[in-house]
């Protein structure tokens, strides 16, 4: 996901991208433990767009935007 199309997103709308992204990113974890993965390079993804949601947020507070 682009940091574009997430700036589009209003503050509860991050908040529930990075819970949705942590999950996936959890059953993602779990499925590299028992082998059952096969595209690792999804794992990378899930962790730069869980950053690229908490960045926007940050920014959000700073501004004052909440």
């Amino acid at each position: 996901m682009r940091a574009r199309e997430l700036r589009e997103l209003n503050s509860d709308e991050l908040l529930q991208k990075e819970k949705d992204l942590k999950e996936e990113f959890f059953n993602l974890r779990f499925q590299r433990a028992t082998g059952q993965l096969e595209n690792l390079v999804r794992l990378t993804q899930i962790k730069r767009d869980i950053a690229r949601v908490k960045t926007i947020l940050r920014e959000r507070r700073g501004q004052g935007e909440e």
